[in-house]
Order: structure tokens, then C-alpha cells, then sequence
């Protein structure tokens, strides 16, 4: 570009006090260096700059403002390198339209002309396209007539919403214009169809988020309370008012100064997320995810305390903000459904009570003052909507009225029993306790009637195997529990829906789902320390003592099903009797298995799968069982062991196996097989090695079986059954847990047996990785068999150890290693207890470590919670004997945690 050229650009006309335009024009006249050098340098300088000054604290607005209008000048600057016919320009459009533009946001550009190009203008138009590429602009655009862009927009919402806020960069502005006026409501895209089409998009977005604005790693644009969320309000606003900016709504009736003030507050808070978020991650990155959040907490100036660490109490400020911004796009997209939708419609008005009245199909207040005189209609107005399924909603100055009043909810408001009536006809309510629960949480009610709730609100677990906050958790616990009374219930959770059915109170299971996490972040068991809440409540409420003491012990045993279906041996007579002891009596097993699904669902959905819901089940029925019995007889292992074997010997007569081959078999098993395995189990097994055995062509090569099955119904019937019989050796468990490993199975439980014929016979339950049984597929069952066949012909020499990639969430959390031995004096084992951090080829690992300190495996009970293992291997040490010497436990135990802990500190980074 030569002087004469450059000298009949114009200058840009808007300021910018970091950017040198005038050295900027210099360089480019003067043609020292490639142009597109010189163009780098300016936007490479630019964001030093402004990641600089947004990392001093400097007003985020500033720093979004003025990149969009850098880059203004820039496209300035590009655009005049080439020539261009008079009726054309360079539009901003979406994001960048409204002059904002974050680190990574796209630039989204619309170069307009008021008739279709011509070759030369197309070839400019590339040439400048390329050129913005080359400068890793992100850019995103389009070449269309004004006739297109009408026609387009009247087709797609997405395209209308972004021309709505087009403005002219460079270029001629009467095209700008003339779209703008192609554009207005009463040519496309009405105020009432354009609401609808926005309502109905944000509903989608959030069900695609799960309808939750407390996820663990939110979408700060997409998520409900997001960005998305105050963009919905301010696109809606500015087509029915016709103005540019909400500000100019101001004093005109739409929001108040206190509600404009919590959305401009809000915005900046995301903002700075957002603009922080796209440094950290040098790409348009909206989700918070756990290792962005710990450095933003760290930038933004929080710090580890006693209570909370400083990513806690970020992300607590986070969902406090998004929850503000959720409860005020429910009044604000109200209130614009009344003056858009419902403007000039005759609602009919239906008189309530002396206290409310519907209008339409939504409650309001009957007079301003409603809540002044009777503050008890802060908790009716939710009785009413829950008793009346055709009230669809609160009206917009009603909802304004409920959070102006809500300050009236204190110490002598929960004391009053007649507010305490009102809260038991809630939970006692035959539709809609979830949704009105719901409601309360979002319109700050129910954290003031409940204050132990209020200070769970938008409390995180910073871990993988909650996936919400506690307050979120604890309503998706009670929704779940509601959902169990629903028809489709009976298929997904038939023994649950079963349970709701009959049971005596409900109300007392949602009490409990309530309280169950309620004392979450105080330090100590919160169980224990729930409890104490949970009794004041019901104290509070007026429930009977019996009632009290049932939703008590549901709070401070809520734990106890989950625990021992997946860390104990359920098929042990001794762990059914124990546990159907500590529940006493068949109602308190049906409220706690209630209570154990629909908390395991609402902690993280991935979890609850076929696997854990059969342990369930059978850990339900065995005790449903050991209670019908009667506790004073529990069964005995030896009529498990003498009905085991009668049962099997039937069996395989039926096959046409020999008796005399079967004792033979069964001579080298201990008692512990015959009681821990089914008799359909035994017959499998027996059989398998019958016909080993009676094989001319065994040698020491092909001494080994591998069978796999679907398990059919009844016991473990929600996993593929693996079972290995073959010579025992030190590697076989670790051969085996490799090759299961290396076809990215996950074990989830394991029996392991030794014969006295010098054999092992061990049974892995596994699942795929989306928590399924290997339904009906025969080349996926035998390339588990040619695996594991493969791997046990290595055993005498095996050193492999998986090297799998780790998940990136997972290696986000740093978990030390707990091991614990224990030896109770009538056991011929002891237990080793392992809490550790999950990650691919774990279990190969600790079966090296037990060769390494000749130890023997028997059991092994595997539990993944999230990003943690809790794993429980029964061991004896090399003479079969089980650990004494405390001395030797204790160096066992830090060799465990010093080899894994050595291990998740070296996990290669994620590609």
C-alpha cells in the first residue's frame, strides 16, 4: 500500500488511547514490512495489553467494549486495502454487533450489498477474508443481499436475533438502514411470535443442560441463570419496546432499579468469568470446568480458609449470582408474556380466596398489601398452585410482591404453627411438591423457612461423584422420589414404585430427602449432625414420635444400603442378617431403599445402572427375607451349602454328567464356594470344567476355560459374567484385570476361589463404559475370551500395565490414597480397604503390588464413585494366613499408598 493510497483512507474516528493509530498509518506507508506483519503486531499487542489490564482488576466492561472496537479499526484498515463499489459494507453482527467482544469470541461479520457481487467484488471479498484468517481473527461470516437476509431471517429465528443487532462497521451505512427497516415487527417476526420463538429456545437450552444452573462445571452462556438467559431478556425487551439498549427502559415499568441493578451486576460478574475463561483456555471456551475454576478462583483474590478452599467459595459467589439471574428471568419473561402475549386478551379473573386470584391460567395477589397483612400467604401461595394443576404459573407482580416480602420470613414466621400447617400440606400434596419446592428455592423462600437449607444453597462438592450443589442434589432427591409415583415408573424403578404405593407416609420419605444432606460443609459426619436438624423440624411440624424417629434414622443411616450392597458380600448370610438387624423391620427397609435410589439418581445419573440396581434388589429381597424369617433365626450357611449343592446336582444329572465326576469336581471346593455361588452358578462352572477335563487334547497350554454370559434374571442379572478357571499362579488376577482393562471394561465386582487340585476359579462382573451389560453380542463375548486367553499364556512372565488414557476430569482431582488392613479374630483373611483416585489400569497396579509383598487375593468387592475407587480385597498372606503383626500392616499399608500416590502423580498429560 503507497502513500497516495493510504492517504485517502480515513482516519478511524473513535478513539483508542492504547492503540497508536498514527504509527499504525506510518508503517504501513512507509512498506518496511509485510502489511500483514504489521497488522499481527497491532493485535498481538492489543491482547498483551488487555490480559494485562483485566489482570489488575480493570472494568471487564471496558476491556469488552474497547476490544470490539479495536477490531472495529482493524477491519477498517483491511477493508480500505481493497477497492469496493459504493453499494456495499462491512457489517457487525450477533455478539460483536452489540460492541462486545470477549478474548475468543467469534467475530461474526456480514458483508452486505444491495445486489448480488460480481466476480472482482467476490474475489476482494476472499482476498480480505484470507487476510483476516491469516491474522487468527476469529472470524465467522457471510455475503448476502438485503433481499437474502430478510428471506432468511424470516425463515430461522437464530439468523433474525443476530441482524436484530447488526451495525454498520465500514462501508456504505444506508445499507444497514434500509435492512434495519427490511427488519422491524410489523414486517417479520412479531413481538408476540418472536417472544414465543425465544421462550421456547431458552426451554430447550436448558433441558439440554439438564434444567439445572448448579452443574458442578456449568456453561456459563448455555446453562439457566447464563449469559444466554440475560440475552433472552434483553433480545425480547428491545423488539417489543423498540429501543437499542435497556438502559433506555429505565423508570418505564419493565424492572425495577434494584432488578436492572442485579442483571447489570450479574453480567459483569460473567463477564469477568467469560474473559477470564478465554485467556486461561486460549479458545472460545464457555464451560467452567474444574481446572479453569481453581485458577480463576486464585485470580480473582480467593483463598484457602478452615472451612472452605478458595475454588469452594468462588463457585459459591458463582451460583449465588446465576440463581439472582434465573429468579429474574422468571419475572421478567412473566411480565413480557403479559404485555406481549396476553396484551388485549379477556383473562377471565376467578376469585381464590380473600388472598389470591387466577387470572387466566396464573395466580396473583388480590391486593398489593396481601403479604403485609398475612405473611403466611408467602407459604399458601405454594399450597394453592400445588392443590390446583390448572395454575400454571405466578404472575409477574406477584412474584415482585414475594421477594419484596420475603424479609417477613423469621424466627416468630417458623414458629407460627399455622406456617407449619401450611409446609405439611405441601409435602403431603398429591402433584406438583417438586415443582412448587422448585419455585420456593428460586424466589428465596423455602432457604428462609428452612434456614439449615438456606445455607446449602449453591454449596458445592468439589468432586466427580456429585455433579451438583447440595441444594440442587436435594431437590432432584425429592423430584426422583415423586417420579417414583409416575407410571413410567414401574419399569425404570418397579420395586421403588412398588414401595410409594403402599407406603404409610409419604411425606416423611421427602422430610428425610430434605435432611438427609442437610448439615453438607459443617465439618464432622453430617449424618449424624442432620440429624439433629432433622428432629427439630419434625418437633416444629407436629409429626408423632414415631415419625420422628423413623425420618431421623433415614437421615443418619441414608448411607448405610448404599454401602453395604456395594462393599459387602450381600450374598453372605452373616452381612444379610447384620443389616436386616440394624433395619428391624420391613418399613424401614422400604423408606430406606426409597430414599438409597432416589439419592444415588440425583447424586450423579451416570451412576444408577443395571449393576447397582440389581445389588439393590437383591439386598432388598435377602433382607426382605432374613425379616420374614425373624432375627432370632437367621440362616444357616450349612443349609445354604446342603440346598446349594442339591440344587446343582439336579442340574447337571439333567446335562448327563456323571455324579462320581461331579464329587470329584466339587472335592477340591471349599464350603465358602457353595455358599457364596448360586446353584445355576455351580452348574455353569461344573460343567465348563467337566469338559476340560474329559479333554484328550489338554496340555499345560490350553489348561485354562474362559466363559462369558449375560447373567439372566435374579442374581447379578444387570452384568456380563466373566469366569476363568486355570492353574493358580501369582499374575493370574492381574492378567486377567489388564485384558478386561485394555477392552475398557470396568470390573464391578469379583469372586476369586482356590481348588485343593492346584486351580483358581474366579467370576468378574464387568460392564461397558456407559455402565451396560454386553447385551447379544457374541463378537464382543469372544473377543473377551481371546483376550483373556492371550494374557493368561503370558502369566509366568507378566509385567504389562495398562497405560489407557486417564480421563481429564478425573485428573483434576489429586486424591490420596487411604489403605487400611483389619483382621477380626474369627476371619481366615483379612480386609484391605483402598480409597484412592480412579484411573485406567488401577486394579492391575494394586494385583503388582500384591505379588511384590506375597500376598493372596480371595475377594474383591470394586465400587467406583465418580472420580474415586473404594475397593475391598480379601487377602491371607503367603502361608494362607491372615495379617497380624501390626508392625507388617502398617508397612503394607504405606507401600500401598506410596506406590499408587507415585503412580497418580506421573500420569501423563491429556493429548
Amino acid at each position: 500500500m503507497n502513500s497516495m493510497q493510504l492517504a485517502q483512507i480515513p482516519h478511524f474516528e473513535k478513539p483508542l488511547f492504547f492503540f497508536d493509530q498514527s504509527r499504525f498509518r506510518r508503517d504501513l506507508e512507509e512498506g518496511a514490512r509485510p502489511r500483514l506483519e504489521i497488522f499481527r503486531d497491532a493485535v498481538g499487542a492489543a491482547n498483551t495489553q488487555m490480559a494485562r489490564r483485566f489482570r489488575e482488576g480493570e472494568d471487564v466492561r471496558t476491556l469488552v467494549y474497547e476490544r470490539a472496537l479495536f477490531v472495529d479499526c482493524l477491519l477498517h484498515y483491511a477493508w480500505h486495502q481493497y477497492q469496493w463499489p459504493q453499494k456495499i459494507a462491512l457489517l457487525a453482527v450477533g455478539g460483536y454487533g452489540r460492541g462486545e467482544l470477549h478474548p475468543k469470541s467469534d467475530i461474526d461479520l456480514l458483508i452486505l450489498s444491495d445486489d448480488k457481487p460480481d466476480a472482482t467484488v467476490v474475489d476482494n471479498i476472499e482476498r480480505l477474508v484470507a487476510f483476516l484468517w491469516d491474522l487468527k481473527l476469529d472470524i465467522g461470516h457471510s455475503v448476502r443481499t438485503i433481499e437474502h437476509c430478510v428471506e432468511m431471517a424470516a425463515a430461522d429465528i437464530t439468523v433474525a436475533t443476530n441482524l436484530l443487532e447488526c451495525r454498520t462497521v465500514v462501508g456504505n451505512p444506508a445499507l444497514c438502514e434500509a435492512l434495519a427497516e427490511r427488519m422491524t415487527p410489523d414486517a417479520i417476526w412479531p413481538a408476540d411470535k418472536f417472544f414465543q420463538a425465544k421462550f421456547e429456545e431458552q426451554e430447550e437450552r436448558h433441558r439440554k443442560q439438564r434444567g439445572a444452573e448448579y452443574n458442578l462445571e456449568p456453561n456459563i452462556k448455555n446453562a439457566p441463570g447464563g449469559l444466554r438467559d440475560i440475552q433472552t431478556i434483553n433480545w425480547v425487551a428491545k423488539r417489543y419496546f423498540q429501543v437499542r439498549t435497556l438502559k433506555q427502559l429505565q423508570g418505564k415499568g419493565f424492572f425495577t432499579e434494584q432488578e436492572f441493578a442485579i442483571l447489570q451486576s450479574g453480567e459483569d460478574f460473567l463477564w469477568r468469568v467469560r474473559y477470564g475463561l478465554h485467556l486461561l483456555a486460549g479458545r472460545p471456551e464457555e464451560r467452567l470446568l474444574f481446572d479453569y475454576q481453581r485458577e480463576l478462583a486464585r485470580e480473582f483474590g480467593y483463598k484457602d480458609n478452615e472451612a472452605h478452599l478458595a475454588v469452594e467459595q468462588f463457585m459459591h459467589t458463582y451460583y449465588r449470582i446465576v440463581m439472582a439471574l434465573r429468579e429474574l428471568n422468571d419475572v421478567l419473561l412473566q411480565f413480557l408474556d403479559e404485555v406481549i402475549l396476553q396484551r388485549g386478551k379477556h383473562l377471565p379473573v376467578t376469585t381464590i380466596n380473600e388472598r389470591f386470584q387466577l387470572r387466566g391460567n396464573t395466580i396473583e395477589a388480590a391486593v398489593t398489601r396481601t403479604f403485609t397483612e398475612n405473611p403466611s400467604a408467602l407459604l399458601e401461595i405454594f399450597v394453592l398452585m400445588a392443590k390446583n394443576p390448572e395454575i400454571q404459573g405466578v404472575r409477574a407482580s406477584t412474584i415482585r410482591l414475594i421477594r419484596e416480602h420475603r424479609y417477613l420470613i423469621d424466627d416468630r414466621f417458623r414458629a407460627d404453627p399455622t406456617n407449619a400447617r401450611l409446609f405439611m400440606q405441601l409435602l403431603r400434596s398429591p402433584r406438583g411438591l417438586s415443582t412448587q419446592l422448585t419455585r420456593m428455592t428460586r424466589y428465596g423462600i423455602l432457604g428462609r423457612y428452612l434456614p439449615e437449607f438456606g445455607r446449602v444453597t449453591g454449596q458445592m462438592q468439589h468432586d466427580l461423584f456429585h455433579i451438583y450443589t447440595v441444594d440442587a442434589h436435594t431437590l432432584q432427591v425429592v423430584r426422583n422420589m415423586r417420579a417414583f409415583r409416575g407410571d413410567d415408573a414401574w419399569e425404570k424403578f418397579p420395586l421403588a414404585a412398588e414401595i410409594l404405593a403402599r407406603m404409610r407416609k409419604p411425606e416423611l420419605l421427602y422430610i428425610a430427602g430434605l435432611y438427609h444432606d442437610i448439615a453438607k460443609g459443617r465439618g464432622g459426619d453430617h449424618s449424624k449432625l442432620g440429624v439433629v436438624d432433622a428432629e427439630a423440624f419434625c418437633q416444629r411440624h407436629g409429626l408423632s414420635a414415631r415419625d420422628t424417629r423413623l425420618v431421623c434414622w433415614l437421615v443418619e443411616k441414608h448411607l448405610l444400603m448404599s454401602a453395604v450392597s456395594q462393599k459387602q458380600d450381600i450374598t453372605d448370610p452373616e452381612v444379610v442378617h447384620a443389616f436386616a438387624a440394624e433395619v428391624g423391620d420391613r418399613e424401614h427397609l422400604d423408606y430406606l431403599y426409597a430414599l438409597t435410589v432416589a439419592d444415588i439418581n440425583a447424586t450423579n445419573p451416570d451412576l444408577w445402572n443395571s449393576w447397582r440396581a440389581s445389588l439393590m434388589r437383591q439386598l432388598y429381597q435377602y433382607t426382605q427375607r432374613a425379616l420374614r424369617r425373624g432375627l432370632e433365626n437367621p440362616i444357616d450357611r450349612d443349609e445354604v451349602y446342603e440346598e446349594t449343592q442339591a440344587q446343582a446336582r439336579n442340574m447337571l444329572r439333567a446335562m448327563g454328567i456323571p455324579s462320581n465326576a461331579v464329587e470329584d469336581i466339587w472335592c477340591e471346593m471349599g464350603e465358602d464356594y457353595f455358599v457364596r455361588e448360586s446353584a445355576d452358578n455351580i452348574t455353569w462352572h461344573t460343567a465348563a470344567i467337566y469338559q476340560l477335563q474329559k479333554d484328550p487334547k489338554r496340555d499345560a497350554d490350553s489348561d485354562t476355560v474362559v466363559l462369558t454370559r449375560n447373567s439372566g434374571p435374579g442374581e447379578h442379572d444387570g452384568a456380563t459374567e466373566v469366569f476363568v478357571y486355570t492353574p493358580d499362579r501369582p499374575n493370574v488376577f492381574a492378567a486377567v484385570v489388564t485384558g478386561l482393562d485394555m477392552l475398557n471394561l470396568n470390573i464391578h465386582d469379583a469372586r476369586l476361589y482356590s481348588s485343593a487340585g492346584g486351580y483358581t476359579l474366579d467370576t468378574f462382573y464387568v460392564l461397558d463404559e456407559t455402565g451396560q451389560p454386553l447385551l447379544d453380542e457374541p463378537q464382543r463375548l469372544e473377543q473377551i475370551r481371546n483376550t483373556l486367553q492371550k494374557e493368561l499364556k503370558l502369566v509366568g512372565d507378566y509385567s504389562k500395565v495398562i497405560k489407557r488414557r486417564t480421563p481429564r476430569r478425573l485428573k483434576m482431582f489429586h486424591l490420596s490414597t487411604q489403605a487400611h488392613i483389619s483382621t477380626e479374630p474369627e476371619d481366615t483373611y483379612s480386609t484391605l480397604e483402598i480409597i484412592s483416585a480412579d484411573r485406567p489400569g488401577l486394579l492391575a497396579r494394586i494385583a503388582r503390588i500384591f505379588i511384590t509383598h506375597d500376598l493372596r487375593l480371595h475377594n474383591a468387592k470394586i465400587s467406583t464413585l465418580g472420580e474415586r475407587v473404594e475397593d475391598i480385597f480379601h487377602i491371607t498372606d503367603a502361608n494362607d494366613e491372615p495379617l497380624t503383626d501390626p508392625a507388617l500392616i502398617e508397612l503394607l499399608e504405606q507401600a500401598i499408598c506410596q506406590e499408587l500416590d507415585a503412580h497418580q502423580a506421573t500420569l501423563p498429560p491429556q493429548p
